[in-house]
């Protein structure tokens, strides 16, 4: 083997960085991502210049991405204005940029530790939280699928969240991956604590359930089945809303909160809009058709669009993604504008010169989405206040809640109809990720899945698959008393960060 790294080192480690992704949700093959960020360690720790290391770690994370987020190339199946082959390219030329994070990781730790295999785990683990958290805001950020993810089925690993976030608990990871090279190298002391320390938490039993409460409101998650290709097809909006419908409605009296999807429906529920743009179904008229799919005391809660105007003109000059409340009597309770918008998709940076050579966004419409203030609660009266987080925001961790006015639950719609087969199960993994960092409930509600109840504990309460209608209808869990994380965000991770840099400095200071 190491022969075989010597004479193919860059290419050993692209193919290790593509099969470390297969620890992520839908395989779950979190072993093969121990071996081969333990491959990784070893071969950079191994690099014969600081040019080499850099090096190592982009193809590791060119390998990784490419594999991770190939759900991404499905995006661009469902917009006509350009060709499906250019979704392939995009992931490659989104794995590009976001390599160089593995890189700068693996360029710090062989500057810190390459002289001793102790002091390099260290600082590689710390290296790691500073790139996946610069990752998670440079450029707007995308931190899909950090590494922390992959210990969901660990025991209580993914406890460790709690206290230093899922940056912290990617750092975990690499002390068991570093274990396992400090192993095949002999290095019995320093193996020893990192091994036990992995171990022990992988091997205890979590108690992933908590008792459900009857004095928890009463909710019910709608997955209608509808397609992107339908969504916003001509025609298809009263056949749209029917399915919706159809889920919604029941016998039963007692009171309760319903959730829809993400962009559930394409009229606009505001008044006050020209005429013109509510192509003749007014927001009374949508609301009235909303309120008698209620009972007295419900609360709805859905995804619908906004419009920004410009009021010199009275023309619409932009949109937002929101998330809108209505109770049993048509009338709106609170709206959150998501924030977080993605790239290309929401709106098309340099606009001017990408639409002159035929570019769009994925998402239709004549103008860009305009973002939100950011994490706030909506007061939903007896139901208690609900924190809105609209599709791919859930990833971000630490920026999920208002911790000035902390929620009792998180809403989490979204569209992953985009997402092929591999997005969805992986978006839901990182919705579970959220709710043990802040100790509340996530609702998820898709329309073509997957839909989730998941609890303070991160454990799935119910859930509907992927291509399936249906609705689930429990009871809100119980949110946990604010975490450490909940309280402080990620200083504490980077506080994490900062002792294993140092302690891997001072190790190799007092070694010289």
């Amino acid at each position: 083997m190491q022969h075989l790294i010597a004479r193919h080192p860059y290419a050993i480690a692209l193919v290790a960085g593509a099969v470390s992704a297969t620890g992520f949700a839908p395989l779950n093959l979190w072993p093969l991502t121990l071996l081969m960020l333990a491959l990784w360690i070893a071969m950079v720790m191994q690099a014969q210049s600081r040019k080499a290391a850099f090096l190592t770690g982009w193809l590791f994370g060119l390998g990784h991405f490419i594999v991770g987020l190939n759900w991404i190339a499905k995006a661009f199946t469902f917009q006509a204005a350009m060709p499906e082959w250019l979704g392939y390219v995009a992931v490659v030329l989104l794995s590009l940029y976001l390599a160089v994070f593995p890189a700068l990781a693996a360029l710090g730790a062989y500057w810190i530790g390459k002289d001793r295999p102790g002091t390099f785990v260290l600082a590689i683990a710390g290296m790691w939280i500073i790139t996946e958290w610069l990752r998670s805001w440079l450029f707007s950020g995308f931190i899909w699928n950090p590494l922390g993810v992959i210990a969901l089925p660990l025991g209580r690993m993914a406890d460790l969240s709690m206290f230093a976030g899922s940056y912290g608990l990617s750092a975990l990871l690499f002390a068991g991956a570093g274990g396992l090279w400090l192993l095949c190298r002999k290095r019995w002391k320093p193996a020893f604590p990192l091994i036990v320390i992995f171990a022990g938490l992988a091997l205890i039993p979590h108690p992933r359930t908590t008792p459900v409460s009857l004095k928890q409101p009463l909710i019910t998650v709608v997955q209608p089945n509808i397609g992107q290709q339908d969504k916003w097809k001509a025609g298809y909006e009263e056949q749209n809303l029917a399915k919706l419908a159809e889920l919604t409605l029941r016998e039963d009296d007692s009171p309760r909160i319903i959730f829809w999807p993400e962009a559930a429906i394409p009229d606009y529920l505001e008044t006050g809009y020209p005429a013109r743009y509510y192509y003749g179904r007014p927001p009374e008229f949508v609301r009235q058709q909303l309120g008698g799919l209620m009972k007295p005391g419900d609360m709805l809660v859905l995804g619908a669009l906004k419009l920004e105007f410009d009021e010199a003109e009275g023309r619409a000059i932009g949109a937002r993604n929101s998330v809108f409340a209505m109770d049993a009597d048509q009338e709106l309770q609170g709206r959150y504008d998501k924030a977080h918008l993605v790239p290309y998709g929401e709106y098309l940076p340099m606009r001017p010169l990408l639409s002159a050579i035929g570019l769009s966004r994925l998402a239709p419409g004549d103008f860009d989405f305009w973002p939100g203030p950011g994490a706030r609660s909506i007061d939903l009266g007896t139901f208690g206040k609900a924190g809105i987080q609209v599709c791919y925001e859930i990833i971000f961790s630490g920026q999920v809640a208002d911790r000035e006015d902390r929620p009792d639950f998180i809403f989490n719609p979204s569209n992953d109809a985009w997402f092929g087969n591999w997005g969805p199960p992986q978006h839901l993994a990182q919705a579970r990720l959220r709710a043990i960092e802040e100790g509340l409930p996530v609702i998820r509600s898709t329309p073509t899945g997957i839909s989730a109840v998941i609890d303070a504990n991160g454990t799935i309460r119910a859930s509907i698959p992927m291509g399936q209608a249906g609705r689930i209808d429990s009871r809100l869990p119980q949110a946990n008393a604010p975490t450490l994380f909940a309280r402080y965000g990620n200083i504490l991770s980077l506080g994490l960060a900062l002792i294993l840099l140092l302690s891997a400095i001072a190790i190799r200071v007092r070694a010289r």
